[in-house]
């Protein structure tokens, strides 16, 4: 039978545009599959692995074509839908089909190889059959038994080296040795039970008797088995080794020697590092909804009926989480799975621990503060590429989760839809996983539900326009009033010398009286750090950092300044480096310098502080929640991450400290963005029975996003806010394209940027603007410059990114400018 030639196309994990063609050696014909992992050869001597997008029979047009060098997993670890989905991701957000393959597969699953060359088994160096180039490629192999490609290249003095070593791999002089570093290592656990033979009565009392003779540590162990594993089974049972020694003093080597003796069997096994409890411990019909969550549910089930995307608006506290439970269920029971987005790890704790309550080892956990190869084994339990433990129908992450080999999805829940984190900002590709889900969900036929008490425009303009169904809910779960909230005018508290440092003599009151009550409070100030700057009082010098266009922030705890752009740190200055005073003085204040002034207002609470400082462990986020879920916590301060979606009973105040850096940002979002945050915090305050207290603390009492939030009224800050992108061409009314251009050289940066715009105008017109620094204009060294393009939403987005990669395409092969880095951000945030 004739052997048929095939090529398959790969998908490398680097920032190049399209796929590579490579050759199916004969021998892998049947076995290869799309979505294969493979090891093939790119440039001179890099190797990696790549996958598999099409295989077909069609040679490449030029150039000899290399072999594939070997599959690397059993099955693929890609299914096809993901093929499609990573390629539109990378047609949608300008980036390459590389970059998404990088952001997608765990770590684990990439590797890390160099060509290694070494000598053929059995070969005899004869220095009469051999070239001189040979005779010094063997000399140097015999020498040091394994040299790679670029190290022989240096000691032969050949640069195009590939071609002559392929000459000697075929006269079998010499062979290459991938040495791919396979960075996912299953986790491996002993187990021990008594051998079969001995599994008897009569033989274990002759046993027992003659261990106690002589040998007590033996006789503990043995003991310790039968105790743990039971004498009612049919034969021994495998128990973890770990286990047994638990709580006692005898050693692995005890075991060692019951082994020697016949006594004991021991064996390696693979094991998950996914610790999820067994079962479900309650039903999910036990959830008995109200009457308005029963009418949005049944909302929500017929909006499905006609379209992929439902948006429930729901208050704070109406009780969405019940309502996802029942739609997870009955997804569930149609033998489908349920990704359900939330955009920080900060929320996963208490939503895994609610859904494990219903759904338990059914439910799985996939975010970036688990391990390598933790992630690696949530991608196959996923894929079902794993036999260990309950394959995962529920799958709870941040955006990350969007790219799991899910092949049955049913429902995507993105939660906390509004939420800015849902965006990935560095590196490429530059994806909003709200936006990403919509199309996922349509790719796989699932329904999508979006859910938020504080919906962004975006998604409130598509629901309102019918493109999404629309389910609102206006009260509180169990009748609970919606908080009070007070707003202190800081001018006047100021002017009657009221304020202690940063807290007013309202924010006070209010704290004292919840403490007294055995109540918990909610602080809530968007700056980390102890202060904002250091600032002398001669001259107004204030230290800035040496890579990026940003002033220090001042860490208490570390004693120094630090740039909270790329981690520069340096000791606090004793004079001013302009003038030379002693008079320096700290401005501003973060979630830090709040926590000391609580500490010393408030000796005798117990305060802590959630910021991303706090938060970089695995654990931490779990340790400060359930701190202060169990109440062992009495004040919890923090940044925007205290204001997302999380249920605490005992709250009874929330202070926003300073809710004009919000206000005052300059984004055209700015409004929209303070309007979440603080009615987001406010709906912290206040469960069942009591109602919250929420004390804003502003110079603008009056401010129509304040009164709004007060008035707990979305829709008039919806059109109100509508209007304005109306009138300044802002979403959704138009899409914004933002080209980001960095270089090290400011003039070359201006002179390329002043450029790229001239080109874009040729093409856009008017719709081009910039290039203009944004606010921080230097970040690591580089200065960047902006550019933003804005095209009508109701024109095709698709030929208008064609074009725009014509002109990037043109601008590319400018040789003077081709040091310039070129950034696209589609839909930026």
């Amino acid at each position: 039978m004739e052997r048929v030639t095939l090529f398959a196309d790969i998908l490398l994990p680097l920032p190049l545009e399209g796929t590579f063609t490579y050759r199916v050696p004969y021998e892998l014909n049947d076995f290869l599959k799309p979505g294969h992992r493979v090891a093939v050869q790119f440039g001179r001597k890099k190797i990696y692995a790549g996958i598999v997008k099409n295989i077909h029979t069609d040679p490449p047009g030029k150039g000899v074509v290399k072999y594939i060098i070997s599959i690397l997993d059993e099955k693929p670890v890609v299914n096809k839908k993901q093929l499609v989905f990573w390629e539109w991701m990378a047609r949608y957000y300008l980036a390459h089909e590389g970059d998404v393959l990088n952001a997608a597969l765990p770590s684990a699953f990439k590797l890390a190889s160099e060509s290694k060359v070494i000598l053929s088994s059995g070969f005899i160096p004869d220095s009469d059959t051999l070239s001189e180039f040979e005779y010094r490629v063997t000399e140097a192999l015999l020498q040091k038994k394994k040299l790679t490609v670029d190290e022989l290249s240096k000691i032969v003095g050949y640069t195009k080296i590939l071609p002559l070593l392929k000459n000697m791999i075929d006269k079998k002089i010499i062979m290459m040795e991938e040495e791919l570093e396979e960075k996912y290592k299953p986790k491996t656990e002993k187990f021990v039970r008594i051998a079969p033979e001995i599994f008897d009565e009569e033989i274990l009392r002759e046993l027992m008797d003659e261990l106690s003779k002589r040998a007590f540590k033996q006789l503990e162990i043995l003991m310790k088995y039968l105790s743990l594993a039971g004498f009612d089974k049919k034969e021994p049972v495998w128990i973890p080794q770990k286990e047994l020694l638990k709580g006692s003093d005898v050693t692995a080597s005890v075991l060692k020697t019951l082994k020697e003796k016949g006594i004991f069997e021991i064996e390696e096994r693979e094991v998950s590092r996914l610790a999820v409890p067994d079962g479900a411990a309650v039903s999910p019909e036990s959830i008995k909804l109200s009457d308005i969550q029963a009418k949005a549910y049944d909302e929500i089930k017929k909006g499905f009926e006609s379209r992929t995307v439902v948006l429930l608006h729901g208050v704070t506290s109406s009780g969405k989480t019940e309502m996802y439970i029942k739609l997870i269920d009955e997804t569930l029971k149609k033998g489908k799975q349920v990704l359900y987005l939330l955009p920080e790890i900060a929320l996963t704790t208490q939503i895994i621990n609610r859904l494990r309550k219903y759904f338990g080892d059914r439910v799985g956990i996939y975010h970036s503060q688990y391990g390598t190869n933790e992630r690696a084994e949530v991608w196959n339990n996923v894929a079902g590429l794993t036999n260990k433990g309950t394959k995962f129908d529920v799958v709870v992450g941040p955006r990350s989760a969007l790219f799991l080999p899910f092949d049955n999805l049913g429902l995507i829940i993105v939660d906390e839809e509004h939420d800015q984190s849902f965006k990935q900002y560095d590196p490429a590709p530059r994806y909003n996983a709200r936006d990403s889900a919509v199309y996922l969900g349509m790719l796989n036929k699932a329904k999508v539900l979006l859910g938020s008490a504080t919906p962004s425009l975006e998604s409130y303009a598509n629901a309102v326009s019918g493109k999404y169904a629309l389910v609102n809910i206006t009260e509180r779960f169990g009748n609970v009033k919606m908080p009070e909230i007070i707003v202190v005018d800081l001018k006047e508290q100021h002017r009657r010398k009221l304020m202690h440092s940063h807290f007013s003599s309202v924010l006070i009151k209010h704290i004292k009286q919840a403490l007294e009550n055995k109540e918990q409070v909610i602080l809530f100030q968007n700056r980390r750090g102890f202060s904002l700057r250091l600032e002398c009082r001669d001259c107004g010098w204030t230290p800035v950092c040496k890579n990026c266009d940003v002033t220090l922030t001042y860490h208490k705890t570390i004693g120094k300044l630090k740039c909270h752009y790329c981690g520069f740190a340096v000791d606090v200055p004793s004079r001013c480096e302009e003038c030379g005073s002693t008079k320096l003085k700290l401005v501003g204040f973060g979630t830090q310098k709040v926590e000391e002034e609580l500490k010393a207002l408030f000796p005798d609470a117990v305060i802590d502080r959630m910021d991303l400082d706090t938060t970089r462990t695995k654990n931490s986020f779990r340790r400060i929640f359930e701190n202060f879920e169990t109440g062992k916590t009495d004040i919890l301060t923090g940044t925007q991450m205290i204001t997302k979606g999380l249920d605490f009973e005992n709250v009874k105040v929330v202070g926003v400290l300073n809710a004009d850096n919000m206000l005052s940002y300059p984004d055209f979002r700015a409004h929209e963005r303070s309007f979440q945050l603080m009615a987001q915090v406010s709906g912290r305050a206040g469960r069942k029975n009591k109602r919250g207290e929420v004390i804003i603390q502003t110079w603008q009492p009056r401010h129509p996003v304040i009164a709004d939030v007060i008035n707990n009224n979305y829709e008039n800050m919806f059109y109100r806010e509508m209007a304005e992108r109306k009138k300044f061409k802002y979403p959704p009314y138009y899409r914004l394209i933002k080209i980001i251009i960095k270089h090290k050289d400011i003039d070359l940066l201006k002179e390329g940027s002043d450029a790229l715009g001239r080109e874009l105008r040729a093409v856009f017109g008017s719709g081009v603007y910039g290039p203009g620094f944004p606010v921080v204009s230097r970040i690591r060294g580089k200065y960047i410059n902006h550019i933003l393009l804005k095209n009508p939403s109701g024109k095709s987005q698709s030929e208008y990114k064609q074009r725009l990669k014509k002109v990037l395409s043109r601008f590319a092969e400018i040789t003077k400018f081709r040091s310039l880095i070129i950034n696209i951000d589609v839909d930026p945030v």
